[in-house]
């Protein structure tokens, strides 16, 4: 592989993950230009403009002068680029072993299977750093974003170990700690811990918005609890649409187990059970053990 001071990296999708990698990698030295492919005008102009990237290139521009591409939209496209990436490779001859592909989409076993046979498997490098806001675009790109958070790599015995490595040293250049696992438990494991935690803020926003007609009211009387827990339900749909969709088998587990949940502190609530009500309090505590 090049040294670390000769790369250029592709970002496709310039929005918070994309936009806020294209920063960091910049600004530590990772890169030294990074082209950016972005399909809506407005957000391609602005990500220019705010010095998000050095040159908006078209895609087959990207795909032919990048040495690092990240994927970095919506999975229901990525699970389609990924594999066109791979194919435009297998054009490039020897120049593609210089190259490497990564995603950095929240739902990997569909991308898993839609590259497994692919000749060129092995450039491909399965991310997920686990790092972001509630918002979206160009605008929400911040420095910084990653420090201190984990990124997953999927599959990597699939991968080509230079591969790997530079992925590697592209996510410890952001401060970022790695994690290894497969597809399937990495689809599992943020259901979890992600993806539900979506679902139950747009459900109580929905609750909200359905209950207390006046917009005031909520602004006035919303505490810091409720803002923290409702403020995912600010989420682009263009992007958990599709983690829904592709992950739903598990996200359906989690979802019946929260119901469970919930139907215990409402039976509790409604009988005025306060010595169960202790109970489940005290049992859920116990988080503060993983979370401080």
């Amino acid at each position: 592989m090049k040294s670390k001071e000769q790369y250029i990296v592709g970002i496709i999708g310039l929005g918070l993950i994309g936009g806020s990698m294209a920063i960091d990698l910049k600004r530590r030295n990772f890169a030294t230009k990074v082209l950016g492919v972005e399909s809506e005008p407005v957000n391609a102009a602005s990500a220019l403009k705010i010095g998000l990237v050095d040159e908006i290139v078209s895609y087959e521009d990207c795909v032919l002068r990048s040495d690092v591409i990240i994927v970095a939209v919506p999975v229901a496209a990525a699970v389609r680029i990924v594999p066109d990436i791979l194919d435009r490779f297998a054009t490039l001859g020897d120049a593609a072993r210089e190259k490497v592909v990564a995603d950095v989409c929240s739902t990997k076993e569909n991308l898993a299977k839609s590259v497994h046979y692919h000749p060129l498997r092995s450039r491909y490098v399965a991310t997920h750093p686990m790092a972001g806001t509630e918002y979206s675009g160009p605008w929400a790109a911040m420095p910084g974003l990653f420090d201190g958070h984990a990124c997953i790599i999927c599959d990597s015995q699939e991968s080509e170990p230079k591969a790997v490595r530079l992925m590697e040293a592209l996510y410890d250049t952001l401060n970022m700690r790695t994690i290894y696992m497969n597809s399937s438990n990495h689809d599992v494991h943020t259901a979890y811990v992600s993806h539900i935690s979506h679902v139950t803020s747009f459900a109580l926003a929905l609750t909200v918005l359905d209950k207390e007609k006046d917009e005031k009211h909520i602004f006035d009387l919303a505490s810091g609890g409720f803002s923290s827990t409702v403020r995912l339900a600010k989420s682009n749909p263009d992007m958990w649409v599709p983690i829904l969709s592709q992950n739903r088998e598990n996200i359906l587990r989690v979802m019946d187990t929260y119901i469970e949940k919930m139907s215990e502190f409402r039976k509790a609530v409604d009988e005025g059970d306060q010595e169960r009500l202790r109970e489940l309090i005290n049992e859920a505590n116990k988080i503060r053990r993983i979370i401080r």
